[in-house]
């Protein structure tokens, strides 16, 4: 497996997600490029792999060969790549217009995205806080830290990191702002120390990196745009499988496979069935064996969901 990042339920995924050998997939989080080789393995020469990553990084993880197209890009706008990709693609125009056999997202930040110090995405270095997945634009985590109010930073830590008691650590960050900048992981965990739970610390602090990675990479609103988006673009019978590694992505995930959007509200036809356009696989989430988890520890809060898009009526 790749160095720059191993990619986690490899096997189960893509034994549930490549059916068809011939088939025309897209892997929307390339990375290290680990799940995209692994689909390419099951296909023949007739198949075709499309891969996203908004990570520059990433895009240095090429592959070799040619039934794969690898673009640089947010996978929120996959629609709109895969139409640009097939009016510039005569020999795969009327296979992409057709839609996708399936489409693979692992939500889960890459090792090397946390093993880099200077992408600023672990509190285990001192370095910029910044959790840029696209390093060219946009807010970093220090913007966030230095330019929020006190409520708006208690609002992230609350939703995005589900700490305990994310007033008391939005009021020491604006108390320490005040007296200097927090521009590095370092600084910031210094002043969280008031806040950290006794033998809870790395947790504690793992929940509030990832509170500020959302709000920079905008992922709630990413994946809402990005479901929609996918169940326009597979076939019918077409399959979705998304990894998650947080309770919030995986509930959005649920209840869009359930209901048709990310809330959970049903919505019934004259039929009286929910208006949705995918139907669930699985109806339990795949996690990881001990085994997996005992090599990759990153591993222990995956889950897999797979769904099918319905046929019309």
């Amino acid at each position: 497996m790749s160095e720059y990042h191993t990619p986690v339920l490899f096997d189960e995924t893509l034994d549930a997600l490549v059916l068809n050998p011939s088939g025309i997939y897209a892997d929307v989080t390339f990375g290290g490029g680990g799940h995209t080789a692994g689909i390419l393995s099951r296909l023949n020469e007739d198949g075709h792999v499309i891969a996203f990553d908004r990570d520059a990084d990433a895009l240095g993880n090429r592959i070799d060969d040619k039934r794969l197209t690898l673009v640089r890009g947010d996978f929120r706008f996959i629609r709109n790549f895969i139409l640009q990709i097939a009016h510039e693609r005569e020999d795969l125009r009327d296979r992409l217009e057709g839609g996708l056999d399936g489409i693979l997202a692992d939500l889960g930040v890459s090792s090397h995205q946390f093993d880099t110090p200077e992408r600023g995405f672990s509190f285990r270095y001192d370095a910029p806080l910044d959790m840029r997945m696209n390093q060219e634009g946009g807010l970093t985590a220090a913007d966030i830290i230095s330019e929020y109010s006190k409520e708006d930073l208690e609002r992230i830590f609350r939703i995005y990191g589900e700490i305990e008691n994310p007033g008391k650590a939005a009021a020491l960050v604006t108390a320490a702002r005040g007296t200097s900048p927090i521009a590095t992981t370092g600084e910031l965990v210094n002043v969280l120390k008031g806040a950290l739970p006794k033998f809870a610390e790395h947790k504690y602090l793992a929940k509030v990196f990832q509170a500020l990675r959302i709000e920079v990479n905008h992922e709630m609103r990413s994946l809402e745009k990005f479901l929609q988006g996918a169940a326009l673009t597979l076939r019918e019978g077409g399959l979705l499988a998304v990894i998650t590694y947080h309770s919030l992505e995986d509930r959005m995930v649920k209840n869009f496979i359930k209901c048709g959007n990310i809330e959970g509200k049903e919505e019934k036809d004259m039929f009286g069935a929910v208006r949705s356009p995918l139907e669930a696989v699985n109806r339990k989430p795949v996690t990881p064996p001990e085994s997996e988890i005992s090599s990759n520890t990153r591993a222990r809060s995956a889950k897999l969901r797979v769904a099918r898009k319905k046929e019309s009526r």
